[in-house]
C-alpha cells in the first residue's frame, strides 16, 4: 500500500483528533501492522475488524477464497481452519449466504475477532472443536495454516516477527508440519467429493502430493500467482 493511502487510513481512523493521529502515526512508524493500528483491513470487497495480535489477512489469499467459494454449494457446509480474523470464512459466507461456515483457531483473540466479523468461530486446534454434526458432512475445508519453513522465517519483512507471533507463520523444517496435519484429518470431516484447499508456497505441492494420495485425495489443482510463485493447492476426496 502506498504511503499516501496509509496516511489516508490513519487520518480517517483519527476522525479529526490530532492527538490521536499522532499516536497512530507513531505506532505505524514503529512498524506495527497498519491493520492493528486502524483496527480494520480490506479483504476483497470485505472490510474486516482486526485486533492487535490477530493475523492480518493478505491479498494473496483472495484466489484461495474465490476457489473455495466456487466449490461450496449454495446450501453447503464449509470449515476455515486457523481462521484468524475470519477473512476466508467471512468471504465464503458473503459468496454463499445460505451455507453454514465455521472457523476454528487456537488463539482466543482470533476467535473473538472472527466472531466480531460475523463468523461462527470456535476455539481449538484445527478440527478438534468442529461440531459433531459436521463430521463427514463438510463440502469444503479451506485454510491458511502456518507454512513458512522455519529457516525462512528470517526472510520475512523486518517488522513482521517484531510484532507478530512466529506461530502464525512457522510451519516447521519444510513448512509442511501443520499442512500435513490438515491433510491427515480432513477425510473424517469431508463428505466424499468434498474439497480441501490449502495456501502453500515453494515446492510444497510436490511435498504434499504423496500425503494427499495416501489419504484418498485426487484431482489436484495447483495454482500460482502472476509471478509464477505457487500459492495454493486444491484436492477432492475420492
Amino acid at each position: 500500500m502506498a504511503a499516501t493511502e496509509e496516511a489516508e487510513e490513519l487520518i480517517a481512523r483519527a476522525g479529526g483528533d490530532e492527538a490521536l493521529l499522532g499516536v497512530l502515526a507513531e505506532r505505524r512508524l514503529s512498524g506495527e501492522p497498519l491493520a492493528w493500528v486502524t483496527g480494520r483491513a480490506a479483504f476483497g470487497d470485505l472490510e474486516l475488524r482486526v485486533e492487535p495480535g490477530v493475523y492480518v489477512p493478505r491479498w494473496q489469499s483472495l484466489p484461495l477464497a474465490r476457489r473455495a467459494a466456487a466449490r461450496l454449494p449454495a446450501g453447503g457446509c464449509a470449515l476455515d481452519l486457523c481462521t484468524g480474523s475470519g477473512a476466508l470464512a467471512a468471504s465464503l459466507s458473503a459468496a454463499r449466504p445460505r451455507a453454514r461456515v465455521v472457523g476454528t483457531d487456537t488463539d482466543p483473540r482470533a476467535v473473538a475477532c472472527a466472531r466480531s466479523n460475523g463468523v461462527d468461530a470456535v476455539h481449538g486446534d484445527l478440527y478438534a472443536p468442529v461440531p459433531g454434526e459436521l463430521h463427514g458432512a463438510l463440502d469444503v475445508v479451506v485454510a491458511v495454516v502456518p507454512y513458512v519453513p522455519t529457516p525462512d522465517l528470517a526472510l520475512l519483512p523486518r517488522d513482521t516477527l517484531r510484532f507478530e507471533d512466529a506461530s502464525h507463520y512457522d510451519g516447521g523444517p519444510d513448512g509442511t508440519d501443520v499442512l500435513r496435519r490438515a491433510v491427515a484429518d480432513a477425510p473424517r470431516m469431508l463428505r466424499r467429493g468434498g474439497s480441501l484447499l490449502l495456501e502453500i508456497g515453494g515446492e510444497q505441492a510436490e511435498l504434499l502430493e504423496p500425503a494427499l494420495a495416501r489419504y484418498g485425495f485426487g484431482a489436484l489443482d495447483v495454482w500460482a500467482d502472476e509471478d509464477g510463485e505457487t500459492r495454493g493447492v486444491a484436492a477432492v476426496l475420492g
